[in-house]
């Protein structure tokens, strides 16, 4: 179904909030999508960020695309599948943005949208603040080249070296695989980014991740938010072993164990936050996995982003002030880049 706008359809108060709204709309259109006359733009939302895909409808309108909105049902957990009929809808679209309260960023529907060549950009749990200010404020044009610098090192390394000073030790095999710069542009077929988490990131191969993650800044998935106690997690083999820590970390371990399939215990990801404009942890995923300088593990699914592995969730751990050694040679060192 294509858009309509409706005169009268909003109040005062939220006719000025879509006002504002609209920065954030154009530079998601224009810097990171670019968005072209006559493209379908498909946007796949849930009630609850309804008026933020409105926006994003009312810019590619203006923009002479052809933008489409679906909603579904909210999602269950991060990385659930949305309907087949939505995910068929993907594969058909020029552009696909997914303003969602749950992530659909590592599911099957988005892999096969990218495959099919669409344009992705995740939107997960994304405000409406965050269509006004802090990240995305960010020159992407002018940090792309950076994330692609870390981006080719992770791809030229063979393991890599993670600490932190909330008592992170953790190595990877990076070998064979593959760095990934996710800075918000996707300017040609197949490319995928979330926004505006400029980051770069690899999956390290299934099964070598050892050591311990202690995660001291915030888990933005599963309701769990801005960290009021570190969580300790042990991991050998590829995977988490044990987990620690406060009410927070007794929730993540009923969550996982409740889903009860190994998947959801795998290393799945090595990333680096890089957005400038990001500059503290909220709980909101798509900020926080962008503050600058922090390091975020993922866990689950790690097949949209090199691996192979396919759980029923993928999830993020972050912390403060981490350094990061590739192959002996550090690359961050307490959340600063070093060239």
């Amino acid at each position: 179904m294509k858009l309509g706008i409706v005169p009268g359809h909003f109040t005062v108060g939220e006719s000025m909030r879509h006002i504002l709204m609209m920065k954030g709309a154009q530079i998601l259109l224009d810097t990171c999508a670019g968005v072209k006359a006559s493209e379908t733009v498909l946007i796949v939302t849930d009630p609850e960020k309804i008026p933020i895909a409105e926006v994003l409808a009312a810019a590619a309108y203006e923009r002479k695309a052809e933008p489409v909105i679906v909603i579904i049902p909210p999602r269950r957990i991060d990385g659930e599948e949305p309907p087949l009929a939505v995910a068929s809808a993907m594969q058909s679209a020029d552009v696909v943005f997914l303003p969602v309260s749950k992530s659909m960023a590592h599911s099957q529907a988005t892999r096969a949208a990218l495959q099919a060549g669409a344009r992705v950009l995740s939107m997960t749990a994304f405000t409406e603040e965050q269509m006004i200010s802090g990240g995305i404020e960010a020159d992407f044009v002018a940090q792309r080249p950076v994330c692609q610098r870390l981006a080719a090192r992770l791809t030229a390394a063979r393991e890599a070296r993670l600490t932190s000073r909330g008592g992170t030790s953790l190595t990877l095999n990076l070998e064979g695989r593959q760095g990934n710069a996710h800075a918000c542009i996707v300017d040609g077929p197949g490319q995928f980014s979330a926004v505006p988490n400029i980051e770069a990131n690899i999956a390290p191969v299934e099964g070598s991740a050892e050591g311990v993650i202690v995660a001291d800044a915030s888990i933005p998935y599963l309701d769990i938010g801005v960290l009021r106690q570190p969580i300790r997690l042990e991991v050998s083999g590829g995977a988490i072993t044990a987990i620690t820590g406060g009410d927070q970390a007794r929730r993540l371990d009923d969550i996982l164990r409740a889903e009860n399939h190994p998947s959801v215990y795998n290393i799945a990801q090595l990333a680096v936050g890089m957005n400038p404009k990001c500059t503290e942890v909220t709980g909101v995923m798509l900020n926080d996995e962008g503050v600058f300088g922090t390091v975020h593990i993922g866990i689950g699914t790690s097949a949209n982003i090199g691996g192979i592995v396919k759980a029923p969730t993928h999830f993020d751990l972050l912390m403060h002030v981490p350094t990061l050694a590739l192959d002996g040679v550090c690359v961050l060192r307490d959340g600063q880049l070093v060239d």
